[in-house]
């Protein structure tokens, strides 16, 4: 059942074709933003848009030789429009073209990753609901403490992916940003109404200030916003790794029918959905990292990061993608086994009780190191010699001095530990 995920449209969006398709829009607009301004005749802009073409084919013909893709392109397209190609890309610098059709496809890909968290957070609240009141064990540093819920499990991957969504949100208004500015950001040779223009109608706004290129520290808090959304991704997935260990077996990722688990071992049901979606964690966290060495450029601009963009942009983007798509995928189809969680309650045989009892005694006069004491001494017993926590507990007189049977019966109760549960749900926006 290893899902077959595509990814047509984002794949598109960072195919050449649609970063052609820009590029063309942008000089359009230029041109009609010229023609506002009396630069350039309107009957040249109609010949313009009407006999614009471009072949991918071509440009990476004239790229072998010109050695400049955005050179190559305007070369295209000058030799299908004529003579009036003479106002195409007036006054502007690749980078103008280049950043502004940048931004336009970053802001595409941040639309289709907040619609995967958004598709996400729903499957974790339909979870959460569902398994609300599921009890299981709670564990810090990998060991038992005191019980949860599986649904507020859920719920908390649930209010850490809105988050996500927030983060995305911002991150693509802060790359929303066009330039039409030239070769060092001064406007010399197309004052500031060119990049009015092309950007609103772009959808973009206008960099309020910019050298040859838009600052790349919009790019980083891109990044850093789509390698947080993978970390959260790597935190269930793992979460749903420890808890399927043969001796938890609390969770179980999908495992079609005719998988096999092991070329060694028969018997293996390995979670390999959820360690891809760890390890591909890592490699956008790597991405950002590039992505920060790419704000300190040399003076107004250097090439440096250019290379590296054409990497990691589509790369974070496509990736993201994709792991947010397999995460929906896991936990629609995960496997919950709720009476495991109820049998590994009864592990430590009461031991998760020993916060209650230790408060009790408190209240019952005791100072709390005297408290402890007691209360340690018969948990290490119930360790070491395998008796039930509340055997021992009746065992020692210092303890039945001050709890009687009854009275640990009821401490000793789950539903103390849910007490809560319906205000914390509301706290984070979700009844049921």
């Amino acid at each position: 059942m290893i899902p077959r995920y595509t990814l047509p449209e984002m794949n598109a969006l960072w195919s050449d074709q649609t970063k052609f398709e820009i590029w063309l829009e942008i000089e359009l607009l230029a041109c009609e933003a010229w023609a506002e301004q009396g630069k350039v005749p309107r009957d040249a802009v109609e010949v313009i848009r009407r006999k614009a073409k471009f072949s991918v084919e071509r440009i990476e013909e004239l790229e072998q030789t010109l050695r400049h893709d955005v050179v190559a392109f305007t070369t295209n397209l000058a030799e299908n429009i004529g003579p009036e190609s003479r106002y195409v890309h007036l006054g502007l610098t690749s980078s103008d073209i280049v950043d502004t059709a940048q931004s336009v496809r970053m802001v595409r890909a941040a639309d289709r990753l907040i619609a995967d968290v958004e598709a996400l957070r729903s499957q974790l609240e339909t979870m959460a609901r569902t398994h609300k009141t599921t009890i299981m064990m709670g564990r810090t540093h990998g060991m038992h403490s005191e019980p949860i819920t599986f649904g507020l499990k859920c719920l908390l991957w649930h209010e850490e992916m809105k988050r996500n969504a927030a983060r995305l949100s911002q991150a693509k208004e802060a790359v929303r940003m066009g330039k039409i500015s030239g070769a060092v950001g001064n406007y010399a040779h197309t004052g500031v109404e060119i990049e009015r223009y092309v950007c609103e109608r772009l959808g973009l706004r206008p960099a309020p200030i910019s050298t040859q290129i838009i600052q790349r520290d919009r790019y980083g808090e891109y990044l850093s916003a789509v390698a947080i959304a993978g970390a959260t991704i790597e935190k269930i997935a793992l979460e749903i790794r420890n808890l399927q260990r043969t001796e938890i077996r609390e969770l179980e990722e999908p495992f079609g029918k005719g998988q096999k688990g092991s070329s060694a071992m028969p018997h293996k049901r390995n979670p390999v959905l959820c360690e891809q979606l760890c390890g591909l964690a890592r490699v956008l966290r790597a991405n950002l990292m590039a992505a920060l060495e790419n704000v300190a450029l040399w003076h107004e601009r250097d090439i440096s990061h250019s290379s590296v963009e054409r990497v990691i942009l589509p790369d974070s983007t496509i990736l993201l993608d994709y792991m947010l798509n397999n995460l929906l995928f896991i936990l629609t189809n995960l496997t919950i086994n709720t009476e495991r969680m109820r049998q590994n309650l009864e592990i430590t045989k009461g031991l998760l009780f020993s916060q209650r009892i230790l408060l009790e005694l408190v209240n019952k006069g005791l100072i709390r190191e005297d408290a402890y004491s007691i209360v340690q001494r018969n948990a290490m017993k119930t360790w070491t010699e395998g008796q039930p926590f509340r055997d021992n507990l009746l065992a020692d007189p210092e303890c039945t001095k001050h709890l009687t049977a009854a009275e640990l019966d009821s401490l000793m109760d789950y539903q103390i530990f849910l007490r809560y549960v319906d205000t914390i749900y509301k706290q984070c926006g979700v009844g049921g």
